[in-house]
């Protein structure tokens, strides 16, 4: 292993050459202090994406963090304490990207993320460092400064002080609380827990960060609803026990139906200290289902809400390139049945209105023979019999009521449980509609993903990345993922790509199903990491965990992919 001497020497000896002289400090470097770099990937040039570091700097771990859930939470806390660090080292020091520094540390949610590993005795900091250049010239004293400063800054601003000690368990006790609380959702038959004095509203449209809480109207449980869950180190927590069954939220608009409808969807995470919804959690299995006019559609079993289209088109295996805002609708809720969901979250507002309901003056109009689609509110109880739970947003339809478990009532952001008096209404006021149903759900398909429509090359290169939080480049075929609700950061995406791109290699064998390869893929994550999953062998780092659900839905918006079911 060299030293920073000799790192200096080489940086300083290249300075003013080609940028591909960069590619000789690839390698490990011992720096002053006990700090370990490696330069794992040297970018071609300075315009593309950046170089890729790991530093590994000593350090203690506290005796306090003995499992994963305490050690995620602490390495969140570490990796925006890095991050903060690198934004003060980095700056414009050249073309292109030079000096940019990045280290993925997230945003509001709490997940496993590869940015940085804990050990016994150190910490591996990976992170992403543009190499200064003029023009396509190395700026190697340049290099050199940056590297020591970044190394030195780590070093130090790792170090930590008493009050980031107790910072640091702060986070892993959050986690381990967050753990307790799922546990909790088990044992007390909840689907999902909005604690008392939850923070829901967000800053706007497109934040993820909380409003002011000065701002906010904080959550209060109605007491027909108020449950008290038991963590091991916030205690006793009170709020909203949602059960199994079919809820409701209603209310005029803009008194916060969307908004507690949101914090339930992205209750599937763990959330970081001063977010406003720690200890909301939410069945790890709930998937949001929307319309999604024009997506692809390969091989799904529709037909328990879509029969007997025009033309006589199958819906027992139904394929289509632009999938209407129903066929859509119920391809994404048979698609999450096919994985396992136990709780579908639905927003009318973005929901096909002919797949939810059929009142009795359009049922009157068009008969039941000339209308191929059973409305949501004909199975939404058979779906409770099978096991799988629903929360709607519903503001437009009182036809919901008759089948409805409870209803809870959004006034202002207050939450009221109106249950009594909407059956009341239902009940004193008959609709007159028939219920329609074609007969009962059979086994959930379960489909057989083709190696052959899954092709993972683009110009005899593989290819699988991600772009943003709603793009995959996969192969030659683009992925659009704006609707899929659930993934929430980029790092997801990229995850979901690595994944895609695993399960193809070692695991759709045409044999398999979906849900097959997707437990196979997680136990070797599991089992091995990132480091055994990513192509970077050495420096993943840049990757966060993305859920089964949101893995397959990638699949399933290939528009190359052909399945066959089970036989």
């Amino acid at each position: 292993m060299s030293s920073q001497q000799q790192l200096r020497q080489q940086l300083y000896r290249i300075d003013g050459r080609g940028y591909g002289a960069y590619r000789d400090i690839a390698g490990k470097w011992q720096l002053e202090g006990g700090v370990i770099l490696h330069v794992d990937h040297v970018q071609a040039d300075p315009f593309a994406s950046p170089s890729r570091l790991r530093l590994i700097v000593p350090w203690h771990k506290p005796e306090h963090l003995t499992d994963g859930d305490r050690v995620r939470g602490a390495a969140g806390y570490l990796a925006r304490l890095a991050q903060r660090i690198v934004c003060d080292v980095r700056g414009k020091r050249g073309s292109g990207r030079s000096g940019q520094i990045h280290l993925d540390a997230g945003g509001q949610q709490l997940l496993d993320r590869t940015a940085v590993v804990i050990r016994s005795d150190e910490l591996e900091l990976r992170i992403s460092l543009g190499l200064p250049a003029a023009g396509r010239r190395v700026l190697g004293r340049t290099a050199f400064e940056l590297l020591r400063d970044l190394a030195d800054g780590l070093r130090e601003g790792l170090t930590l002080t008493r009050a980031q000690w107790d910072q640091l368990r702060q986070w892993a006790d959050l986690a381990e609380d967050h753990a307790a609380l799922r546990q909790g959702l088990e044992e007390e038959e909840l689907v999902a827990f909005v604690p008392d004095g939850a923070q829901l509203p967000r800053e706007s449209g497109v934040s993820d960060l909380p409003l002011p809480f000065t701002e906010v109207v904080p959550f209060t449980s109605p007491p027909s609803l108020r449950v008290t869950l038991s963590v091991p180190h916030r205690g006793a927590v009170t709020g909203m026990g949602i059960p199994h069954g079919v809820t409701l939220i209603v209310g005029g608009g803009y008194h916060g139906k969307s908004t507690l409808l949101r914090g339930l969807e992205r209750g599937v995470y763990d959330h970081i200290p001063g977010d406003g919804r720690e200890f909301l959690v939410t069945v790890s299995s709930a998937v949001k289902v929307r319309a999604e006019d024009g997506r692809s559609v390969a091989g799904v079993d529709i037909s328990p809400f879509i029969s007997d289209l025009p033309g006589g088109q199958v819906t027992a295996e139904f394929y289509t390139q632009e999938a209407s805002g129903s066929t859509s609708q119920a391809a994404n809720i048979m698609e999450a049945l096919e994985l396992g969901c136990e709780l579908l979250l639905m927003d009318e507002d973005t929901s096909a209105t002919n797949f939810l309901i059929r009142d009795a003056r359009m049922q009157r109009l068009v008969r039941g023979e000339s209308e191929p689609i059973t409305p949501f509110i004909d199975r939404v109880r058979e779906l409770k019999d099978r096991g799988v739970s629903t929360i709607m947003v519903m503001g437009g339809s009182g036809d919901y009521f008759s089948v409805a478990d409870r209803v809870i009532r959004m006034d202002a952001y207050e939450a009221h449980d109106v249950t009594l008096e909407a059956h009341q209404i239902s009940q004193s006021m008959p609709t007159g509609r028939v219920e329609e149903t074609g007969g009962r759900f059979q086994e959930f398909s379960s489909r057989r993903p083709l190696p052959h429509t899954i092709n993972s090359h683009r110009r005899k290169r593989t290819r699988a990345e991600g772009r943003g939080r709603d793009t995959i480049l996969f192969g030659e075929e683009t992925i659009d993922l704006a609707q899929v609700e659930q993934l929430v950061d980029p790092s997801q995406t990229r995850g979901v790509a690595t994944m895609m791109l695993y399960a193809r290699q070692h695991y759709i064998d045409g044999k398999r199903s979906f849900r097959e390869v997707l437990e196979r893929v997680y136990q070797d994550w599991k089992d091995g990491g990132w480091e055994r999953i990513s192509p970077y062998r050495g420096h993943p780092g840049d990757l966060a965990y993305p859920r089964p659900h949101e893995v397959v839905a990638s699949f399933n918006r290939l528009r190359s992919l052909r399945t066959r079911d089970l036989d």
